[in-house]
């Protein structure tokens, strides 16, 4: 997702809640330290990436934000196509198989033999459908591209047996419909397309080889910082949650159904929903804790009137945001994305999860 949409999803969701569901606590989270696992472990050592700006860490062209300051402050210390001050969530997933980040797909020729810890081939801004958000490809284009380097053998069935797939889809196929003036009445129908063109793409992820496919369940779109800013930031939209609820509970219909139909647990999912309201819950004096987000909610990077947003300058070429002294003390990092220590809070609550990779 990109931080550009600033639509408030709220009038088209009326019809799932009445009410808005209150906010949700100020919280913090656990300690902040790396996992570098040296070797592989389970039989697992390629991670292959779709999907979208939770999991890019490259493939987005100037002029995305990823690629302008401040993005990528924490690491690697300048900008370099991450969406957030750091390290995403596919970093985190790479480090606990205990393989190096795989390298963005628009890199692979220069890749080496990095090409042998997979490729991510998420683009920022992208859906399962087109998204009016940024011109990159849709994920079943993003398939084709990995379905023409198997077949010209750049991967081998050896290689894809001991593979694991990260898919993405955090939201932009419903900012673009809501942009588009998608009705209210239209949503259901709409979200269930979504999930069954996903589930027909996680199917297809499997049926080329990969052994594991994990796939996120959404997070909650109401209560990313674009959704909340009308609140100061004190308070999600419940009823942009409610239906964030219905495509997860779709989600977890098609998962369930797609490890039946293959007689396997191939397939994952990734609670982004539950790990995110979990880091937002956890009180402030949680043992083990060290330092804390003072409000959850609230990014380290805003623009400093409406219309800016993180790294945005003027026509004089003024900075017109402001950047939080630690980014460490922030869950989020901009609107949309979090930074780098909420991915790591975020992976700490996935750990059980993840296991499921190696079961």
């Amino acid at each position: 997702m990109e931080p550009q949409h600033k639509h408030s999803l709220i009038r088209f969701f009326f019809f799932f809640a009445p009410l808005l569901i209150a906010g949700i606590q100020v919280a913090q989270a656990s300690s902040h330290h790396h996992h570098h696992r040296h070797h592989p472990r389970g039989g697992i050592s390629k991670l292959f990436v779709f999907g979208d700006s939770y999991a890019d860490t490259g493939n987005s062209r100037k002029p995305a934000s990823s690629w302008g300051v401040p993005y990528g402050i924490t690491f690697p210390g300048k900008p370099a196509g991450r969406f957030s001050d750091g390290r995403v969530l596919t970093d985190y997933l790479a480090s606990f198989i205990g393989i190096k980040s795989p390298i963005p797909y628009r890199w692979r020729k220069y890749a080496g033999h990095r090409i042998r810890d997979g490729l991510n081939i998420a683009y920022g801004g992208t859906g399962v459908f087109d998204t009016n958000i940024a011109p990159g490809p849709n994920m079943t284009t993003q398939i084709d591209f990995f379905q023409k380097l198997i077949d010209i053998n750049v991967y081998s069935k050896w290689d894809l047996s001991s593979s694991v797939a990260l898919v993405s889809l955090a939201g932009n196929d419903y900012s673009t419909y809501i942009a588009l003036n998608g009705s209210a009445q239209g949503l259901p129908g709409f979200i269930a397309s979504v999930v069954n063109q996903l589930a027909l793409n996680l199917k297809r992820i499997h049926d080329l080889g990969v052994k594991k496919v994990a796939v996120i369940g959404m997070q909650p779109l109401g209560c990313l910082p674009r959704s909340t800013a009308s609140s100061s930031f004190q308070r999600c939209n419940g009823t942009e949650n409610m239906a964030v609820g219905f495509h997860n509970s779709l989600l977890k219909e098609a998962v369930a159904k797609l490890n039946t139909d293959s007689k396997s647990s191939a397939f994952v999912i990734l609670d982004l929903y539950k790990a995110f309201t979990t880091v937002f819950n956890t009180p402030q004096n949680h043992p083990g804790s060290s330092g804390r987000f003072e409000n959850p909610l609230k990014p380290c990077c805003v623009g400093t009137s409406p219309g800016f947003s993180c790294g945005s300058v003027d026509f004089n070429g003024t900075k017109r945001y402001t950047v939080c002294e630690n980014p460490d003390s922030a869950f989020f990092w901009d609107d949309v994305h979090p930074t780098q220590r909420g991915w790591f809070t975020v992976y700490s609550v996935l750990q059980a999860s993840l296991d499921q990779i190696y079961s």
